[in-house]
């Protein structure tokens, strides 16, 4: 087992919220193991962003800076590619808003 270390920091109200109804839900056993799951996947987040932004420059490095119309071609050819999952249209997109403000 990883030995824990006592932290004292400031939280916005809005995440103690979601951090107990988590809690409450059973997701988590505790606020802190929902704060401990959210730094762990913020540490792995990073990490992953460092390993992208080698992986890019050692690209660059041997094929030369990659071009803003590369990177929109890639999204087109991405998009087109794409299976949507769930079709939105304009009414269900209406019905989503309306359930959200109730």
């Amino acid at each position: 087992m990883i030995p824990k270390q006592r932290l004292s920091a400031s939280v916005d109200a809005d995440l103690i919220v979601a951090a107990e109804a988590a809690v409450a839900r059973g997701s988590f056993d505790s606020v802190s193991a929902w704060v401990n799951e959210a730094l762990r996947l913020k540490l792995e987040q990073d990490r992953r962003l460092e390993a992208l932004g080698a992986f890019v420059a050692a690209y660059e490095a041997e094929h030369g800076e990659i071009t803003s119309d590369e990177i929109r071609d890639a999204a087109r050819r991405a998009r087109a590619r794409a299976v949507v999952a769930r079709p939105t249209t304009a009414k269900s997109a209406g019905s989503r808003a309306a359930r959200r403000r109730k």
